[in-house]
């Protein structure tokens, strides 16, 4: 393993470890009375990216990997039915860390963000569609951008144009965009309310009059691209460079981290392994930032 992800890995755990110091409500709920757990939340939270960083979408390959290989950063590590349990137990950990991470990144105060959608394949066979934990959530739906039709979640993301993310949620595959990105912004009024004038960049199924106007009273000044039949709409020499970064984004999630080989069954399971991934974008953008790398997103370091 590399030096640069040693180092990756001792920086978040001690960011954790203190955010656990600082605020303990945050760690997973357990009893008053009973065994401490051997593996600490900070050092759970730790291995998580981990694991996502170097490629391991086999949770018993990587907890073989990792006792022959990182006993020395961690004495203690789980069989995979307690690495499971826990890591599930942890989403909430995971995206208060996310939040921390971000927030402690200078690209968090950036002016100009972009939005996109990206499908999240959940199953492919007609029987998993039935009998799936995630029917009814996960769904049928269309991908444009590859050309095929699939079974599973969208994951709706707002990011920086150096790839930090900055918001997201996961829908059912035909859950509508424009809605989408309205309830981000009505869960965390904050995030629009600190920056007057932020602009937001999409493509053009981020459209609609009252959509527009709902952003544009809320601060933002939205663009895209002119769909058919409409006039030509400022900007739009921007486009086409800017809607690869998000394109660009979207494929360090699928080709570097492994997002659609997820293998969650369940709703925790699947959320907590998305979320995992993105943490482990979001961990690497904050640790590039903190060495002053030139390129942010850059995985290069940490994936062996």
């Amino acid at each position: 393993m590399t030096t640069e992800m040693d180092t990756l890995a001792t920086a978040l755990y001690v960011r954790v470890d203190d955010l656990l110091k600082a605020s303990p409500h945050f760690a997973p709920w357990r009893p008053k009375v009973g065994l401490e757990p051997k593996l600490s939340d900070a050092e759970l939270v730790t291995l998580a990216v981990m694991q996502a960083l170097l490629g391991f979408v086999s949770e018993a390959r990587w907890l073989r990997y990792a006792h022959a290989h990182l006993r020395y950063l961690f004495p203690y590590l789980p069989q995979q039915p307690g690495w499971n349990k826990r890591l599930r137990r942890a989403a909430d950990l995971v995206r208060q860390v996310l939040r921390v991470l971000a927030t402690d990144t200078a690209g968090w105060t950036d002016d100009v963000w972009v939005v996109d959608s990206t499908p999240v394949e959940c199953g492919r066979s007609r029987e998993t569609a039935k009998r799936s934990d995630l029917a009814g959530w996960a769904e049928y739906g269309y991908c444009a951008s590859h050309s095929r039709y699939f079974w599973g979640l969208r994951l709706h993301l707002v990011c920086t144009l150096s790839g930090l993310p900055i918001a997201f949620a996961l829908a059912g595959a035909k859950a509508n965009e424009q809605r989408t990105l309205l309830e981000i912004f009505a869960v965390e009024p904050g995030l629009l309310a600190e920056r007057p004038g932020q602009t937001l960049i999409g493509d053009k199924n981020y459209f609609g009059a009252e959509f527009e106007a709902q952003l544009a009273d809320a601060g933002v000044h939205h663009l895209r691209p002119a769909r058919k039949g409409e006039a030509e709409r400022p900007g739009a020499e921007l486009f086409k460079p800017l809607r690869q970064v998000i394109e660009s984004i979207n494929q360090t999630l699928k080709g570097q981290l492994d997002l659609e080989r997820h293998g969650g069954r369940t709703v925790t399971g699947v959320t907590v392994r998305v979320l995992q991934r993105i943490l482990a974008l979001t961990a690497a953008i904050w640790h590039n930032a903190k060495a002053g790398e030139p390129v942010l997103r850059s995985l290069t370091a940490y994936d062996h």
